[in-house]
């Protein structure tokens, strides 16, 4: 629950994505799925929708394009609104046009991901934890009269001498997705780059600021959505998050570190590239993530009222960016696996962009389907 327990806890409704691509499609339908889920697990959530503002007249054909990507998706109940509809859902919002999604949920996904734990538990799986895989390899010759090496090839190992043989190997890394298809033979790239989001927090008397998810219309020259409103299940309220290069995979924190992380992606050309291309988007963002002030005054286009003694430092998120070696974001899911005894056993999922929290039950039907052909189970 590393990445899952650090999202936003947004249940997206799939009004970004390309019409017709797969993450278009998984999107809209992981979103009915997840709501399916939470009302048979009794997993609380709140469908308390979502504005998509429009603050300069250059960005309301945008959010036109938005709106027909949207209905185009099939997105459920999707309409624009003028300012005055704006203020009707959001008093403390100002802004000139918005699209409007109520379908848009949250839910704390970190809740979500230890039930799908347990699901799998009671369906006869095992959750194992601290197993930090260091070798992936087909089982050696077993002793005469042991068949386990035959009925169970593969042998996983991690770092402490621990073992576990099995059949097929489905990997899921998420940050670590790239080294594990290394570790098994498989190709180094798409590379994974983490990149850190720190949120800023209302403090509780500004709560009312508030009510659903405010976003800001996504510029396309950057690579992310900029900054927003998330309201949270646990009723606080997150602000954010800027986007830059995390120094640790797992750096939840503002000074992790960690010297093979930090050199690993320093050194891939990809990255090289892509900060090339977004030099000044990234100097921002680093600004803002050191600087309140500037952060603020971007929010403030949304919620004029607010101010930096409103806010506190929040929690932190790093993103998974698959990156090609030309230095683009991969946008889409990636397989793969390997030729030869072990590889034809093997299967990878290098790539689950977001948003996979939202999609992650229809991910798992796709998955489960290539697990299937695959294997020829």
């Amino acid at each position: 629950v590393h990445q899952s327990g650090h999202n936003s806890g947004v249940i997206h409704s799939g009004i970004y994505y390309t019409p017709g691509s797969l993450k278009a499609r998984l999107c809209v339908r992981g979103a009915t799925l997840a709501y399916e889920y939470c009302e048979k697990k009794g997993i609380p959530y709140k469908r308390c929708g979502k504005l998509i503002v429009a603050v300069e007249q250059e960005e309301i054909p945008r959010l036109k394009s938005l709106y027909e990507r949207g209905l185009k998706n099939n997105v459920r109940d999707l309409s624009i609104v003028d300012a005055k509809g704006i203020r009707e859902r959001e008093p403390y919002c100002r802004g000139i046009m918005a699209l409007d999604s109520p379908y848009t949920g949250i839910v704390d996904w970190r809740m979500v991901a230890l039930r799908y734990g347990k699901d799998f538990e009671e369906a006869g799986g095992a959750v194992v934890t601290e197993f930090e895989v260091s070798d992936i390899a087909m089982v050696k010759e077993s002793p005469a009269g042991n068949l386990e090496g035959m009925k169970y090839p593969i042998a996983i190992r991690d770092k402490k001498g621990n073992e576990v043989q099995c059949r097929y190997v489905l990997t899921c890394g998420g940050l670590y997705s790239d080294r594990l298809s290394q570790i098994s033979g498989c190709s180094p790239e798409p590379r994974i780059v983490p990149f850190r989001g720190d949120y800023l927090v209302l403090k509780p008397d500004k709560h009312y600021l508030v009510k659903g998810n405010i976003y800001p219309v996504p510029d396309p020259r950057f690579p992310f959505l900029g900054v927003h409103f998330t309201p949270r299940m646990d009723g606080s309220v997150w602000l954010g998050p800027n986007a830059v290069l995390a120094f640790k995979r797992e750096g939840y924190h503002l000074y992790d570190f960690n010297t093979q992380d930090f050199a690993d992606a320093l050194s891939f050309r990809g990255l090289q590239k892509l900060i090339f291309r977004n030099v000044t988007y990234g100097i921002g963002e680093m600004y803002r993530g050191v600087f309140l002030g500037a952060q603020i005054k971007i929010l403030q286009k949304y919620i004029p009222e607010l101010s930096l003694s409103d806010v506190l430092r929040g929690p932190t998120g790093v993103r998974a960016q698959a990156l090609d070696r030309d230095g683009n974001l991969v946008d889409d899911f990636v397989f793969d696996g390997g030729v030869g005894d072990l590889g034809s056993r093997v299967l990878h999922v290098r790539n689950a962009p977001s948003p996979a929290a939202t999609s992650s039950l229809s991910i798992a039907e796709m998955v489960a389907d290539e697990v299937e052909s695959r294997f020829t189970l």
